[in-house]
């Protein structure tokens, strides 16, 4: 029995699979386009963002970590055997860097 195909909109697809890469501590996958495809981490605050053929573009990274209301967000790139993606993870909150700028770590 194959499971029947629901139209959502895009944010709300995010957000829920942000929820249960939170709930479940596992990776989620989402095909965003024909070829974008997203991989939110365990937690939902970083995610990957790749092409099979060719580089994700920053801005769609940008709009992505809006409606996952990432605070701050650090993009980079990670290159893989076959692919380059980009990586998007949450900033450190101000309070946080504050307590690890005082507890005598470099």
């Amino acid at each position: 029995m194959s499971h029947p195909t629901v139209t959502v909109p895009i944010r709300q697809a995010l957000r829920l699979a942000q929820e249960r890469a939170a709930r479940v501590q596992r990776t989620q996958q989402v095909e965003l386009g024909e070829d974008l495809f997203i991989r939110i981490a365990p937690g939902g605050r970083k995610f990957l963002l790749f092409c099979l053929d060719g580089e994700p573009d920053r801005s769609a990274a940008e709009a992505i970590a809006a409606a996952l209301g990432l605070r701050d967000p650090q993009y980079g790139w990670h290159q893989g055997q076959t692919l380059r993606s980009m990586t998007v993870i949450e900033g450190t909150a101000p309070d946080q860097a504050n307590d690890e700028n005082t507890s005598g770590a470099p």
